[in-house]
């Protein structure tokens, strides 16, 4: 309740013709455009019979063939169980597919068949449309800017996440008493 008070009090002071402080919080927006372009490539995967991680995967493996499913799972930031899983409904769908890693037979590879590449054309389109309604109205200057400036934050906080990663003491199995 006292969030909405204050909201509500920041809204009325700001005036009736000026946006919102909060309205404009970096974080809130970045979280809120990302979402709207879930929401958005998921309704167009989804006229396709497919979805946006789906199309994550063939993205991926059209840009680094023959990688592994536990580095895809990294890359997507997801459990090695449900890349295995997308991969297996893209094999069935005779886009993708698994070949033993000839130094490591525990590994799959993964690599794209010749369905997938009318499928990664479509992808491409979808995507140019969805960078056109997005930047709309935006000047290029200003969409280079932009574009500068989150690679500048991903950087900073990919690295602040791999620093944090390595300064972080191992963590332990439970033992039988704590259990």
């Amino acid at each position: 309740m006292v969030i909405i008070t204050r909201l509500i009090m920041t809204e009325m002071a700001n005036g009736p013709d000026r946006v919102p402080r909060f309205h404009r919080d970096l974080l809130f927006l970045l979280h809120d455009v990302a979402r709207l372009l879930h929401v958005d490539a998921d309704k167009r995967a989804r006229s396709h019979g497919m979805t946006r991680a789906q199309w994550g995967i063939l993205i991926w493996l059209e840009r680094q063939p023959g990688i592994s499913q536990k580095e895809l799972a990294e890359l997507l930031e997801v459990e090695p169980i449900t890349v295995a899983r997308l991969i297996d409904r893209l094999q069935t769908r005779g886009m993708v597919e698994r070949r033993p890693d000839p130094r490591d037979r525990r590994i799959w590879r993964l690599h794209l068949l010749p369905p997938a590449h009318g499928v990664l054309r479509e992808i491409s389109e979808q995507r140019a449309e969805m960078t056109r309604v997005v930047s709309q109205g935006i000047e290029d200057d200003t969409l280079d800017m932009m574009i500068e400036t989150l690679l500048r934050m991903k950087s900073t906080m990919a690295h602040d996440s791999h620093a944090a990663r390595r300064a972080a003491p191992p963590t332990e199995a439970p033992t039988r008493e704590a259990v």
